[in-house]
């Protein structure tokens, strides 16, 4: 087994190099906060609310096209997965969402802290014209998936290896988002925590109809080991809690429906996933975010994704760790697209 990667982060904790510590792979265990808006001609402001509320139908017709348009010719009979409609106002398969990953504390764990806000805000807007070009029957939509609950090498005041992050930081992340109409992504990881004490710490953002939600098994650290050390897990047990609880807020908001992306990049990372429960107010997507060159990461993908189908599908690309190996590139849009089924959410690191 290959040794875990683990990277300091400036900041007054240890902030671990999160989500990519682990290598993509089909082997056991592997597979600056600046958001003042200024005057530029490359990142337009907006008001307009992504995600509002007005939408009272479904156009189920168009539900299912981009849904066969997304299984990519798949014939094993998983893709697309077969499930009730989501309620109106759903984004997926609608649009195809393209997000930046990070956190502001940090240049090492991705794009979201290691630029000005300015560029870091015309990159993923670059990246996004990318995918509209490689498959114009997909709408892009941004978003800044910011990690909110960060794991931790040390176990803190509280004992949890983990760090909540301020709201002022989440709060820079939404304005920052609302600058090209992003949206929102709070990332949870919850190191000797658990999903039940973290994610209701998060109901004022998640109450918001732009802000979404990711959870990372790879830092639930149930076997009592500290993040790093191993890669951790959840089970449908876990995603079902936190389902269920977006669920309940969307109905007593009147919200539209909530997406929950969960990564996975090895098989012990989400167990009992035909366990997971599909409902209309909450959309589901596995994530695969190991990291490698591009046979890893197919394989991977395979793997954890094609092979246990939940919902949705969800790629993670590198800049950096993704070059690591020598004669190795990040893959292209067209590329990813290649894969069956086709992501519905891609996410750079």
């Amino acid at each position: 087994m290959r040794t875990v990667r683990l990277l300091a982060a400036a900041c007054s904790a240890l902030v671990m190099n999160a989500c990519s510590n682990g290598e993509a792979s089909t082997t056991e265990p592997r597979a600056a906060d600046s958001t003042a808006p200024k005057n530029t001609s490359e990142v337009k402001e907006t008001k307009e609310n992504v995600a509002s509320p007005t939408a009272t139908t479904l156009d189920t017709a168009l539900f299912n096209k981009l849904n066969l348009h997304l299984a990519n010719g798949d014939s094993s009979g998983r893709w697309p997965v077969k499930t009730a409609y989501p309620n109106a106002g759903a984004i997926l398969p609608f649009k195809r969402i393209v997000a930046y990953y990070g956190n502001f504390y940090s240049k090492n764990m991705g794009a979201l802290g290691e630029y000005p806000a300015d560029e870091m805000l015309k990159r993923l807007t670059d990246e996004c014209k990318k995918w509209e070009a490689a498959d114009p029957a997909m709408p892009v939509q941004p978003a800044i998936h910011y990690i909110a609950v960060t794991a931790q090498g040390s176990p803190g005041a509280g004992g949890k290896y983990r760090l909540r992050m301020p709201f002022h930081q989440i709060d820079s992340a939404i304005k920052l988002a609302a600058r090209i109409n992003a949206l929102v992504f709070v990332d949870v990881q919850v190191g000797f925590s658990n999903v039940q004490a973290e994610i209701p710490e998060l109901e004022k953002y998640l109450k918001m109809p732009q802000v979404h939600l990711g959870i990372d098994p790879e830092f639930s650290m149930k076997t009592g080991k500290r993040p790093g050390a191993v890669i951790g897990t959840m089970d449908a047990s876990d995603i079902n809690f936190v389902s269920d609880y977006l669920a309940k807020l969307a109905k007593a908001n009147n919200l539209p429906p909530k997406i929950l992306v969960v990564h996975r990049f090895t098989q012990n990372m989400v167990t009992n996933y035909k366990n997971i429960k599909l409902q209309p107010e909450v959309q589901i997507v596995m994530d695969m975010d190991g990291w490698g060159e591009p046979s890893l990461k197919h394989d991977s993908y395979k793997a954890y994704v094609w092979k246990e189908p939940v919902q949705f599908a969800g790629y993670k690309l590198f800049y950096k760790n993704d070059i690591r190996k020598q004669g190795s590139h990040m893959l292209t849009p067209q590329e990813v697209l290649a894969e069956k089924p086709q992501p519905v959410y891609i996410q750079y690191q």
